[in-house]
């Protein structure tokens, strides 16, 4: 019988612009440190760790955690590209609730370069190449937008041509994100944007506006997690515990299926959230908060059919509805997501953790929602891979 593998503490640091922050072993053991103080834990409890970063060095991971102590213990570095945070999650979960150790620590973080994302090598195939070349094939190439852009706004456009949708119905996501993340101290965007500013702002790709794009981000985000007897021996918080979590990865109906809905991972989506609300025994409209992957605008109105919050074609009259936010069915995003929080890509999964742990626990102040008893995360990163975990509250 599997062990029950409760979030006993977590920590994020305020996300900045990048060039404003600290270097990154500074911000890794800042919130390592802010997790551990949180749980109340000391680090020489901690067993392993479970560090993720996508642009770094090797064992840039272990660089951080010695900020925190030199206690021996196995750190393991973690790089599934925008998955990140939340694989090195799922890693310290499986430890914990296997018996291999009591309890573990997972962290991520990123130290960004302005502008956008781009690979670090030019002499050796990109793992990337068979994605563009399927997306090449189906749209073809904007020498002039950011490649990342040209996949979730080729997304945004295949699913305007299935539903006849409007394009600003995208820009009322950026409204509501920064909506949300006025309410977040650590978000990097706090002013609120009217729907109007959005869309007049330039055009990127497709339905896509430069405030419907995630912004490069610096910043570090940690849990701790522990079996339910080591959180009894040390009088630790046992309010919130992982329920049911997934990982998937490409299947061939990314590259076979001729939309761009799929290769930027729809089907992992809802493949990982299946298996999640099947081995939980519940279903999406049983949560009431969500942290998803808003790297982009037209991300997040997928991901609401894909994680089932509204139905396949339904998402336009889920967002106009206002079910997306306060007052309506599920809250989404919360901390204001990665277009309005930041989005350092080792660190988000484990920031969507921290924002859903607090919304569980009651301490999330002005973005608090009423009543929060399951809260579901999704984190995906391409070439690809694809987490989604299910918390609930004691």
């Amino acid at each position: 019988m599997q062990r029950a593998v409760h979030v006993v503490g977590v920590g994020m640091i305020p996300f900045t612009k990048p060039g404003a922050s600290e270097p990154y072993p500074v911000m890794g053991a800042r919130a390592a440190q802010l997790a551990l103080q949180d749980a109340g834990v000391d680090y020489a409890e901690v067993q392993q760790a479970y560090v993720g970063y996508v642009y770094g060095d090797s064992t840039a991971g272990q660089a951080a955690i010695y900020g925190v102590g030199l206690s021996g213990i196995p750190v393991f570095n973690v790089n599934n590209n925008c998955a990140t945070g939340s694989s090195a999650l799922y890693l310290a979960r499986q430890a914990v609730e296997s018996g291999m150790v009591e309890c573990a620590i997972a962290l991520g973080f990123e130290q960004m370069q302005p502008g956008a994302l781009k690979g670090a090598w030019d002499d050796r195939p990109s793992p990337m190449v068979r994605f563009a070349e399927t997306m090449v094939a189906h749209q073809g190439l904007d020498a002039a937008a950011p490649r990342a852009a040209q996949f979730f706004g080729g997304a945004g456009l295949d699913y305007m041509k299935q539903y006849g949708i409007r394009a600003d119905t995208f820009g009322r996501i950026s409204v509501k994100a920064r909506q949300h993340a006025a309410r977040n101290p650590l978000a990097v965007f706090r002013q609120t944007l009217t729907l109007e500013e959005v869309m007049a702002s330039p055009q990127v790709f497709g339905p896509l506006t430069r405030y419907q794009c995630c912004p490069p981000t610096c910043g570090a985000a940690a849990a701790v997690l522990c079996s339910a007897d080591f959180a009894k021996k040390h009088g630790l918080d046992q309010r919130v515990t992982i329920a049911a979590q997934a990982m998937t990865t490409d299947t061939a109906s990314t590259f076979d299926s001729d939309d761009m809905r799929r290769v930027v991972g729809y089907d992992m989506s809802a493949a990982a959230a299946r298996q999640v609300y099947e081995s939980a025994g519940v279903g999406p409209e049983d949560v009431q908060v969500v942290e998803l992957h808003d790297c982009f605008t037209a991300n997040e109105l997928i991901t609401y059919e894909a994680l089932g919050l509204a139905p396949e074609g339904g998402a336009e009259k889920f967002i106009l509805d206002g079910d997306n936010t306060y007052g309506g069915r599920v809250v989404t995003n919360p901390s204001g997501g990665l277009l309005s929080k930041g989005h350092p890509l080792g660190a988000t999964g484990l920031a969507q953790c921290a924002e859903l742990t607090w919304q569980l626990r009651g301490q999330a102040g002005e973005r608090q929602v009423e009543g929060a008893r399951l809260a579901l995360q999704h984190n995906l990163g391409l070439g690809g891979a694809c987490v989604v975990t299910l918390y609930q509250a004691a």
